[in-house]
């Protein structure tokens, strides 16, 4: 079953282009759908996680967010297809 990964981020962020580049090498060993929003677009987002991003959500459920760690978002993927 494939994987829903949401990625909340902004522009000019630094943190979240690594978290990025590490979601998409991902995508090499894991079939997932990344869907990427902008938090500037919703001031209810940039009032949730404004101070948190990037913050990386899979399947509904926060795995990550500020200095997201690629081991981690692979061992979460790793778990949800067990």
């Amino acid at each position: 079953m494939q994987k829903q990964i949401t990625f909340y981020t902004r522009k000019n962020c630094s943190l979240c282009e690594k978290a990025k580049v590490s979601i998409l090498e991902l995508k090499e060993d894991f079939d997932f759908t990344l869907e990427e929003i902008d938090i500037n677009e919703s001031d209810e987002l940039t009032e949730k996680y404004g101070i948190m991003i990037p913050v990386v959500i899979i399947d509904g459920e926060e795995v990550a967010f500020g200095i997201v760690n690629k081991i981690d978002i692979r061992n979460r993927l790793q778990e949800k297809s067990e």
